[in-house]
């Protein structure tokens, strides 16, 4: 009787924590970093560490996580063109303006685009007066999902709005139904960035 108790103890414990056979049999490559952890560290970076790599396959890992980030009717608008031979690196490095000498340590550079006419469109029509805007709204939510695994694999980012898109579009040979949004930088941070200051809350948040 007393080993059933313990047993069934420990079946609840395992089920209460969110933790099944499976997962704790791969809880080894599970972070242990907490989201809070992964909000407060979180920095735009614009000074990295040229002495570390990031593989493909992390990056494959990072950007698969970011198809969980939500959009309009789940039409998943989001594209992604990851430059990291020396060749494309360099390419991209002459398209982001100021940023080029920030980023020149980052092993992986990413562009960010979406197709036009599928968030904030039902039947072929613009669904309200915002049309492609839900498409860039949904671009930045896989940006954000992207920018916070990032941080939670131990990465850092800088997500840039000064970019040459004809150019990027000639590089990655992106199609004309995908608008250029950002770019965005991969590395490893050079040194511990101070906290930017924020906004007083009750100017941003209105409760009635």
């Amino acid at each position: 009787m007393y080993r059933k108790i313990i047993f069934g103890a420990a079946l609840a414990l395992m089920t209460f924590s969110g933790c099944n056979t499976e997962c704790c049999k791969n809880n080894s490559n599970v972070s242990s970093t907490s989201f809070d952890e992964v909000l407060m560290s979180r920095r735009s970076i614009r000074n990295y560490d040229s002495t570390k790599s990031i593989s493909e396959a992390e990056v494959r890992e990072l950007l698969k996580s970011v198809q969980e980030a939500p959009s309009w009717a789940n039409q998943q608008p989001t594209k992604y063109y990851v430059a990291m031979s020396s060749e494309k690196l360099a390419e991209v490095q002459n398209l982001v303006g100021r940023n080029k000498e920030r980023i020149m340590g980052a092993p992986v550079l990413i562009v960010s685009t979406f197709e036009k006419g599928k968030s904030g469109f039902f039947q072929g029509n613009a669904a309200n007066e915002i049309g492609d805007g839900w498409g860039a709204y949904d671009n930045g939510l896989s940006n954000c999902y992207l920018i916070l695994k990032a941080r939670a694999m131990g990465f850092d980012t800088l997500i840039m709005g000064m970019r040459e898109s004809d150019s990027l579009r000639n590089v990655f040979q992106i199609p004309e139904n995908e608008t250029v949004m950002a770019v965005i930088s991969l590395g490893y941070r050079a040194g511990e960035p101070a906290q930017p200051q924020h906004r007083p809350f009750d100017e941003i948040v209105k409760i009635f």
